[in-house]
């Protein structure tokens, strides 16, 4: 009975604080962090003690899902050099410098056991992309803060694992470990997330189908965990397949249904975490007091920490912010050449080489022939189109000094800093002390960084930097587009219903003329079959403008705002026509 009244009681919490929050201006972590610190100084309240793995195997993995299945994986890939540079190559610089640093300050420890809490103490959480998402800060800094907070969990996970497991610690080692993790998790999570929507593509109850979605996470992190792989990179892998992939193989309502409900199981885990969070703090602090009677030791070490982890944040950045602008630059040179070629393989002017060999013999070779050129010739365009989209991404999306910024700024520690200190084995040497450190680390960063954040965006001129006039003029680009499509579909004069009757000319006609995004009265005034007849063209209009669209975001040719925006219009006129019948 306890247990679920503190169970009820945490879920309205973090309702009414997140409610509060939005009034505020205030990201509700904060302000969750707070409440449970008040909460555990008041009489009566009982000390709250969970096991860290519930936090690592339950929490983690489902809140990385939920996240990579809303991550644009055309923004990812993009981005994908300074995700992976951030999430892999910093953590371990970070874990490295800071277990240094910890090893020679906090007495009694080696250097392994302060290069794990170092690992413990480097990811950033994604807390920062809540904050970041209100302030209007560019789209492009918002996909690199989300792909990393999706990464580096994983990267910090594994190296505390090996620094752990290890006698002497070994940058050869861990780096095998590493590779061979991420390796066989990225199989893991894309068979699983193939699976995943090929199995809920034959389930036609919503309830179910959302049902079967909340496994997923759990479906890829235990057989990779189980292989010594990371579960967390297999989870975030069948997130990001099963975000891209979805609307070819699940209909509007399932997708909806699935993106609330994930909403409140983020809303819940998330919060649940930062509640918990200000809960324990009292009871580590007590913890020091009894074994150590040093709290201020922890406190000052905490605040150095968070300050080194921050300015190895910074030094990195500045190189990284300087290769991208080159990478742009780059781009932009080749830009010319790149056009030149698309105009050529339009008309029919570049030649494409086929495969080395011997001249086709007879009519049917030379037929395959002719199809492998196409599909070559095909392949080489789209190449050419996605590469071309690249380099107006970058060099519409430019990542500045004060882009740079608010990379540094926004690396706020969170839910696997709180979580995988307490993983630390009780025979770890000064462990109540090292616990305390990462909580100081975290608290302190959330604190901190994340109450400053909107000033530091404003003082950077960095808010609300959409051009409304230049998103109008992509959004007609696409709504055309998307109107050619919808035309085309049902241009065929044998046009034809499933059961193989023929359409009424009249509502063929007026289907044909119909505006892309539906109106409310458009088969008023049919008869039931007719009416039926409408709602099946509009449908098959639907299906075309889709994958119009689908195609459009694998090329890259629109901002992935864009893309989902016209999306979410396209299910809600399905769904509409659909609910008519």
């Amino acid at each position: 009975m306890e247990i679920a009244l503190i169970a009820v009681a945490a879920a309205l919490c973090i309702a009414a604080v997140t409610a509060f929050a939005s009034r505020l201006g205030v990201a509700a972590p904060l302000l969750l962090v707070v409440v449970g610190v008040v909460a555990s100084l008041l009489p009566g309240v009982p000390e709250v003690d969970i096991d860290p793995e519930w936090v690592l195997i339950g929490v983690l993995p489902p809140l990385l899902y939920s996240a990579s299945v809303s991550m644009p994986a055309m923004d990812f890939r993009r981005d994908f050099t300074a995700i992976g540079s951030l999430s892999v190559v910093l953590v371990v610089v970070s874990a490295v410098v800071v277990g240094a640093f910890l090893a020679a300050v906090v007495p009694g420890i080696e250097l392994r056991t302060g290069i794990a809490l170092g690992a413990i103490i480097s990811p950033t959480d994604a807390v920062a992309t809540t904050i970041v998402k209100r302030l209007g800060v560019s789209p492009r800094v918002i996909a690199v803060l989300q792909g990393e907070s999706l990464l580096n969990d994983a990267t910090a996970l594994v190296l505390l694992r090996s620094a752990v497991a290890a006698t002497a610690f070994s940058v050869w080692g861990v780096a095998w470990d590493f590779v061979l993790a991420v390796v066989v998790a990225v199989a893991i999570g894309l068979v699983v997330g193939r699976l995943n929507l090929v199995v809920r593509s034959r389930i036609h109850d919503t309830a179910v189908n959302t049902a079967i979605s909340f496994a997923v996470p759990f479906v890829a992190y235990l057989p990779a965990e189980h292989l010594g792989a990371s579960g967390l990179v297999a989870a975030v892998t069948a997130g990001l397949y099963t975000g891209q992939a979805a609307p070819r193989y699940l209909g509007p309502r399932h997708r909806l249904s699935e993106e609330q409900n994930w909403r409140t199981v983020e809303l819940l885990l998330e919060g649940g975490v930062f509640l918990l969070m200000g809960l324990e703090l009292e009871s580590v602090v007590s913890d020091v007091n009894d074994t150590h009677g040093d709290l201020w030791s922890a406190v000052w070490i905490g605040a150095a920490a968070t300050a080194l982890v921050v300015a190895i944040r910074a030094l990195y950045v500045v190189p990284l912010m300087v290769g991208l602008r080159r990478r742009a630059e780059r781009g932009q040179a080749s830009r010319e050449h790149l056009t030149t070629m698309q105009t050529q393989l339009d008309d029919g002017s570049l030649p494409v080489r086929s495969r080395p060999g011997r001249e086709p013999r007879n009519e049917r070779e030379a037929q395959r022939l002719e199809e492998h050129i196409e599909r070559r010739t095909e392949m080489l365009g789209t190449r050419i189109r996605r590469t071309l989209a690249d380099v107006d991404y970058l060099a519409g999306a430019p990542l500045g000094w004060r882009e740079g910024t608010v990379l540094v700024w926004a690396g706020m520690r969170g839910v696997v800093t709180l979580a995988a200190a307490q993983t630390l084995e009780d025979d770890t040497p000064q462990r109540s002390l090292l616990v305390l450190i990462a909580f100081v680390v975290a608290a302190g960063s959330l604190v901190v960084q994340g109450g400053t954040l909107p000033w530091l965006v404003a003082r950077l001129g960095l808010g609300s930097q959409d051009d409304p006039g230049a998103n109008d003029a992509e959004r007609g680009e696409l709504l055309t587009e998307l109107s050619d499509a919808a035309r085309a579909a049902v241009a065929d004069p044998d046009l034809r219903r499933p059961d193989g009757t023929p359409y009424d000319a009249t509502v063929l006609e007026r289907a044909r003329a119909a505006s892309t995004m539906r109106t409310d009265d458009e088969d008023a005034g049919y008869s039931r079959e007719l009416g039926a007849q409408y709602r099946e063209l509009r449908l098959l209009m639907i299906d075309a403008m889709r994958d119009a669209l689908l195609d459009a975001r694998a090329d890259g040719t629109y901002a992935s705002q864009t893309l989902e925006s016209a999306l979410t219009v396209l299910d809600a006129d399905q769904i509409t026509t659909e609910l008519r019948g």
